[in-house]
């Protein structure tokens, strides 16, 4: 029972978390367009968040096998604190340089606490469970993956309720508080060894990986910059700008998104069990996934030149769009767990998601160079672009022995 208790704290934590750092990211894009930034300024605001998202997996993973991921969670918890008070800080009348730099220095706290508390809360799910619990494992992944991402969804509704009701600074106070709550409740529960690794990391091993975690690796990278090259900066300006939404609008409907995507990333080890014969998925499964995505996005890009209005297709590309991007992503997340050993684990999750972040930040900054150049179409043909690399990048992956999932997963948790 120790174990499944360690296992409900540390995924509480990673849910508020979570939805601290979806309502952040839209009261920093609706609250600093509505104070005149272009959308390339826009993008820089989100630059050290992606930045150092990269050096913080590489180095967190590391860190947590020599400390324990009971250190990196409570340092991310603690570190988004910071930065929520830290941008409450910020004074209108400073320039728009030095406003620029000094949200672009809270944001990089707040990308490092991210990628802390996520990289700790997804290695502690093989921590706490058996070695060949494999149902179990494909199971808990998508779940607590699913589950993050419909909270990151209500966060962005949150974020655009917020900024309506209590402003810029009052919603930024009320959310560092509620975190201060549950850091003081995981401080005081989980255990000091969560995550140790029995023999210590080298720092030059880092880098050294498998070919099949490398590969998967490269493949989240053009995946998640993908997604990040029309959802940053993109689609929150368009339906501002172009089609006058409200803040409220803007946050609900890019909420309604990402729950939806979440929903989806839940239910994938049911959706693919029908096709994959019973077993866990496989190289192959990502092949397929990330080959529908790519006629997605073809598609999205021809109706565009077809003269398709772009709200319509907007709405409904890109619901098709999520689907199988959660399907896909949430393949990415059990293999990367698969592949590794369990002492392993917290550095090879630590080097997968530095993949995911370098993604974010590529797609980042096109987000908002794409948008000012050639306005959503340009974010949608940078997309295209990426998940035709994705696909060739995802015939690498092996397609290794099948292992068989249980039809009901019973959830039990090693001690």
């Amino acid at each position: 029972m120790s174990a499944l208790r360690n296992y409900v704290l540390v995924t509480l934590a990673y849910w508020a978390f979570t939805l601290t750092d979806g309502a952040l990211r839209m009261l920093v894009v609706l609250h600093f367009h509505e104070l005149g930034y272009t959308p390339v300024q826009l993008a820089f605001l989100f630059l050290f968040y992606e930045f150092f998202g990269v050096v913080t997996n590489l180095l967190g993973g590391w860190i947590a096998s020599r400390m324990g991921l009971k250190v990196t969670l409570f340092s991310g918890l603690a570190m988004q604190v910071v930065a929520l008070v830290m941008l409450s800080l910020l004074v209108p009348t400073w320039s728009k340089a030095v406003s620029v730099a000094y949200v672009m220095a809270a944001q990089a706290l707040s990308g490092i606490a991210k990628d802390l508390t996520k990289m700790s809360s997804k290695s502690s799910i093989k921590v706490l469970l058996p070695e060949d619990a494999h149902s179990a494992l494909f199971k808990w992944v998508a779940i607590l993956t699913g589950s993050k991402n419909a909270l990151k969804g209500a966060g962005f509704f949150l974020g655009g309720l917020l900024l309506a009701l209590a402003g810029f600074r009052g919603s930024l106070w009320g959310m560092a508080g509620a975190l201060v709550v549950v850091l003081v409740a995981c401080v005081l529960s989980l255990p000091a060894e969560m995550g140790k690794a029995k023999a210590k990391t080298k720092f030059k091993h880092l880098l050294s990986k498998s070919r099949d975690i490398n590969a998967l690796s490269a493949a989240r990278l053009f995946l998640f910059g993908a997604r990040d090259i029309w959802f940053v900066v993109g689609v929150p300006v368009f339906l501002s700008a172009k089609l006058g939404w409200s803040f409220t609008q803007v946050g609900a409907f890019l909420a309604l998104w990402v729950v939806g995507y979440g929903a989806v990333q839940s239910l994938t080890p049911t959706v693919l069990v029908r096709f994959t014969g019973g077993h866990a998925p496989q190289g192959r499964a990502a092949q397929v996934l990330a080959l529908l995505l790519t006629i997605t996005s073809a598609a999205m890009a021809f109706g565009l030149l077809s003269g398709v209005p772009p709200a319509v297709l907007l709405i409904g590309g890109l619901g098709v769009f999520g689907v199988v991007f959660a399907l896909n992503s949430a393949v990415h997340s059990y293999l990367i767990l698969s592949y590794s050993d369990g002492d392993k684990v917290a550095t090879n999750v630590g080097f997968y998601y530095m993949a995911n972040a370098a993604g974010r930040l590529v797609g980042t900054l096109l987000s908002g160079a794409l948008f000012q150049i050639g306005g959503i179409a340009g974010c949608l043909y940078g997309t295209l672009a990426f998940t035709v690399i994705t696909t060739a990048i995802s015939v690498l992956l092996p397609q290794r022995e099948p292992i068989a999932l249980a039809a009901d997963t019973k959830i039990e948790l090693a001690d």
